[in-house]
């Protein structure tokens, strides 16, 4: 390995952890000593990575202190436990749970949004859900140019959302409907095969969901626009891999659909699709194992005099998660500050 960062990756063996390494490994990320963390049961799995072999190790204190980064990829509650240890050990930790996400003096950062946020980290920083990654790529150019007052969305959310679980639940179900077999369901509260569930995580106030109170949340705090109005619905459907979202959009200042396509193909991280007469738009199919937010269908939304109606698709375990959590870690190298 080159001379450069210690870098810890907790939860290394999981789907997460596992694109975390391909994609610091695609970006050349400046690697001098890779420790690879885990649950204690999977101690001992060997990781290739870029040639070498690395033998996983129980997570525990004593690592960090051997870090100067690490990425976390695990649950919350471990996150919860260990995080705080890190940040003891002088070791920078950049979080994909839900953890730290909404307190104050975490920042919760999209480079392509908000990377000066990474300055005030006191030790943690949150790596965002990812459909509000998602999102919010696509929609904070447009709030640059018009200010967004509005947003409604609807997400289209693939399986792997739920880790190796999900995939295996649509993969058994499917191969069960054809097979003319019944199903029950354990990863999802319904039988996933050829069928959508309006349901993500718990039902909280309201009848909304965590995973729709998240996007509410995290976009207030990620585009420091603590008034904006959000309503998100949140549905599971039988894709394997990359969301999909419906996204309108009520601005301050009115865009054109021509200016919203003009602004969001100068934008970082933004990829612009849109040519319906032609069969051109975003799909998770062609989106998955790639970086970018692709946005098409951009048009006026007939219900609202300043309104902007679009579709957006990107990899969730890429950029929704691993992708965005490398791009964090390599601010704070560029810039030196863990």
């Amino acid at each position: 390995m080159s001379r450069g960062i210690r870098l810890a990756i907790v939860g290394a063996t999981g789907a997460v952890g596992q694109e975390m390494l391909k994609v610091l490994q695609e970006r050349d990320f400046p690697i001098s000593k890779l420790i690879c963390l885990a649950d204690p049961r999977e101690e001992g799995i060997l990781i290739d990575f870029k040639g070498e072999t690395i033998k996983v190790q129980a997570a525990s204190r004593e690592h960090f202190k051997e870090a100067d980064i690490a990425l976390f990829a695990v649950g919350t509650d471990v996150s919860r436990e260990l995080a705080p240890q890190a940040v003891e050990c002088n070791c920078t930790v950049i979080d994909n749970s839900y953890a730290f996400r909404l307190t104050d003096e975490v920042p919760l950062v999209v480079p392509e949004v908000n990377p000066e946020d990474v300055a005030w980290h006191k030790g943690i920083i949150a790596n965002p859900n990812c459909s509000t990654i998602i999102m919010v790529v696509a929609i904070n150019p447009i709030h640059k140019a018009a200010h967004i007052n509005r947003v409604v969305v609807s997400t289209y959310q693939a399986v792997s959302g739920a880790g190796k679980a999900g995939l295996e639940e649509l993969d058994a179900h499917t191969r069960a409907y054809f097979a003319g077999e019944s199903v029950v369901p354990h990863t999802f509260q319904h039988p996933i095969a050829f069928n959508v569930i309006p349901h993500i995580d718990s039902f909280v106030e309201d009848g909304y969901t965590r995973e729709e109170m998240k996007m509410v949340w995290e976009t207030r705090k990620i585009m420091h626009h603590p008034e904006l109005k959000v309503a998100a619905t949140a549905v599971r459907v039988p894709v394997f891999r990359s969301h999909s979202e419906s996204i309108n959009l009520e601005t301050k200042t009115p865009l054109t659909p021509e200016q919203v396509r003009e602004i969001l193909s100068q934008s970082p991280g933004v990829i612009v699709e849109d040519d319906p007469a032609n069969n051109v738009y975003p799909m998770p199919l062609y989106t998955s194992n790639k970086d970018e937010v692709f946005v098409g269908r951009i048009r006026r939304d007939l219900s609202s005099d300043n309104g902007i109606a679009m579709w957006v698709a990107a990899d969730q375990i890429r950029k929704g998660a691993a992708t965005n959590a490398v791009q964090i870690a390599e601010i704070v190298v560029e810039r030196n500050y863990y």
